[in-house]
């Protein structure tokens, strides 16, 4: 499971376009199943890209952690996630798809064309959100706002509590944003530096976050300790406990790598702080 939360678990993803091993995800539709059973059924059938805990490599790892989830508790992983983390915090607008009542405010994704001009994406007018899927994907299958993205970070950066609400222990929280490479290694020193959500070297994963181990080798302004990760559409998020800081930034733009605005969202946003 460590190896799972962790990236380490020699999976991948078909859109990496790197290895053979991507090409079978593609060819056998890994991330279009129809539920994580089937997903993970797929996944039993394909080779892993590496011995687990061997290399890191950004992956469908965390839906296989949502197919557990649904094991464990005996319950789909919507309802869990519903039930244990968006009703206690009072996330009212966060889960798998947007109600016909909210498409209004649901926004527009657009992608970089090859001329550096934009392209519309994903439409809320046909947006496939605009229904419950079948795979239920915690990789990347949740739509939310800023307020209740909000809400979610408020609780990681208070150790595990929001407005008196806990959702995680103290320990738990200590022990997801600690680094959990082989040697406490970076990234460097363990993944291909295909992702763009994090520069690799100076910098840990923890159990569903990229850790800052060291600022000067990550040539980045930071904390040690501070965690943070982002999505395919350049969604971003940090928090620094040192500073009692969380920063978070959403648009909708593919890919990540579209724009180097993280970088500088953190100068910004380090370069604010006054004593």
């Amino acid at each position: 499971i460590r190896d799972l939360l962790t990236h380490t678990s020699g999976l991948t993803y078909g859109f990496m376009q790197s290895t053979a091993v991507d090409a079978m995800y593609r060819e056998q539709a890994v991330e279009q199943s129809k539920s994580l059973e089937e997903m993970v059924e797929k996944l039993a059938k394909i080779p892993l890209l590496f011995s687990p805990g061997t290399r890191w490599s950004y992956s469908v790892a965390t839906d296989v952690c949502g197919y557990l989830v649904e094991k464990i508790s005996n319950t789909p992983f919507d309802e869990f996630l519903r039930e244990q983390i968006f009703e206690p915090l009072s996330m009212e607008d966060t889960g798998f798809f947007v109600p016909d009542e909210k498409i209004h405010r649901f926004a527009a994704n657009y992608q970089r064309t090859e001329n550096n001009g934009l392209q519309l994406f994903d439409s809320p007018e046909t947006s496939h959100y605009q229904r419950s899927p079948g795979l239920f994907s915690g990789g990347g299958g949740l739509v939310s706002t800023v307020h209740d993205y909000y809400k979610f970070a408020s609780m990681l950066l208070n150790q595990g509590e929001y407005e008196g609400t806990r959702i995680l222990g103290r320990k738990t929280v200590e022990l997801m944003t600690s680094n959990h490479m082989p040697g406490n290694g970076d990234l460097a020193s363990m993944g291909q530096a295909v992702f763009s959500e994090s520069t690799y070297d100076g910098i840990g994963f923890g159990l569903g976050f990229s850790v800052m181990l060291d600022p000067p080798t990550a040539q980045i302004l930071g904390t040690e300790g501070e965690f943070a990760w982002g999505g395919a559409a350049s969604t971003y998020f940090f928090i620094d406990p040192e500073e009692d800081m969380l920063v978070i930034f959403l648009t909708q733009l593919m890919p990540s790598s579209a724009y180097p605005i993280r970088r500088e969202l953190r100068v910004l946003a380090y370069q604010s702080i006054i004593d």
